[in-house]
């Protein structure tokens, strides 16, 4: 019976793990669509996730300079979701086998 909570525990950690990697995902999604959709810069919301995203994308931003600025960000902050999937996913599966 101990080893039911123990393969348990393991799921429920593996599967936080991989919700926090889809939430720093989705905070850089976000980010990326409200800059080439054009969203008003000055706006509360837009301040908060821009707070949030920055410091997720990591070392990501300036990685890319094509000299169009909507496409910087897509492939800059787009590469973070990415990362942020991967590792976090990475992480999960770890943790699930050991």
């Amino acid at each position: 019976m101990s080893r039911l909570r123990t393969t348990s525990g393991r799921g429920t950690a593996s599967r936080v793990i991989s919700g926090i990697g889809a939430l720093f995902a989705l905070i850089e999604i976000l980010y990326i669509l409200m800059i080439v959709l054009g969203a008003n810069t000055a706006n509360g919301f837009f301040r908060f996730i821009q707070s949030l995203a920055e410091p997720l994308a990591l070392f990501f931003p300036g990685l890319f300079h094509t000299g169009n600025y909507n496409v910087d960000v897509f492939l800059n902050y787009g590469l973070a979701a990415v990362f942020w999937l991967v590792v976090t996913g990475l992480l999960a599966r770890a943790v699930s086998r050991y």
